[in-house]
This record gives C-alpha cells, sequence and structure tokens, in this order.
C-alpha cells in the first residue's frame, strides 16, 4: 500500500487568509484489495475528528452538534483508496491532520498484512 498526499491553497470566499487543501489517496495491491473485500474492511474507520456531545438537552447543544457533524473530517479505508479532500483553515491544522491519517494508514496496512497471511506461518529471525 502506498499513500499519496496532494497539498495546495486557495483564497477563501470571505477574507484574505488562504485555505489549506489537501487530498489523500491510498493505491492498494490486488492482494491488498483482495483481503479488504474478504475481511469486509472498506467502512472502517481511519480517522475521524468529530466531537460529540454527550447530552443533547439543549437547543445550544443541539446546535453545537450540528455544526460538529458539518465540520466533521473524517476518513474510512474506502474513502482512503477513492481519495478524499480535505480543507483547512490553517497550515497547522492541515499538518496535523496529515499526521494522524499518516498513521493510521500505516497502523491499518499492519492489520491489512496479518489479514493477508492468516493460515499461513510467520518466521521471525530473532
Amino acid at each position: 500500500m502506498k499513500v499519496l498526499i496532494q497539498r495546495d491553497q486557495r483564497s477563501a470566499i470571505f477574507g484574505s487568509k488562504p485555505v489549506f487543501v489537501f487530498v489523500v489517496r491510498a493505491q492498494v495491491t490486488d492482494e491488498e484489495a483482495a483481503a479488504i473485500k474478504k475481511y469486509k474492511l472498506g467502512e472502517t474507520s481511519l480517522y475521524s475528528n468529530r466531537t460529540h456531545y454527550n447530552e443533547i438537552d439543549s437547543v445550544k447543544n443541539l446546535a453545537k452538534e450540528l455544526i460538529a457533524h458539518a465540520r466533521a473530517a473524517t476518513i474510512t479505508v474506502n474513502e482512503l483508496i477513492a481519495g478524499k479532500k480535505f480543507e483547512c483553515k490553517d497550515i497547522l491544522e492541515m499538518l496535523a491532520m496529515e499526521n494522524e491519517i499518516r498513521e493510521r494508514a500505516a497502523m491499518f496496512k499492519n492489520i491489512l498484512d496479518a489479514a493477508m497471511h492468516f493460515g499461513g506461518e510467520e518466521v521471525l529471525e530473532l
């Protein structure tokens, strides 16, 4: 599996601050794609910055939940393979998201490698 990241920026509609954009996409081998399908891993969530409010007991909390849902950045395995675009208000947010997605993709690659080798034997040289 390879993860490709493209970065860009554009002007904000209102204001002078730029919007930082990145697209992340994974290239998987046929064997990896088969394991994703076999073990139904496509809808596995790799990243979410969504905040959940425990109690929606007021209009204020409902509004917070609706805003959080609209601004949420999430990515599943299928979305990673298809490619997903993220827009960030500043470069620090973009880099934090990018690093988190890289780490989660690396963890998923380990899971995928384990899934592809079930029924076989692995030799570890120590």
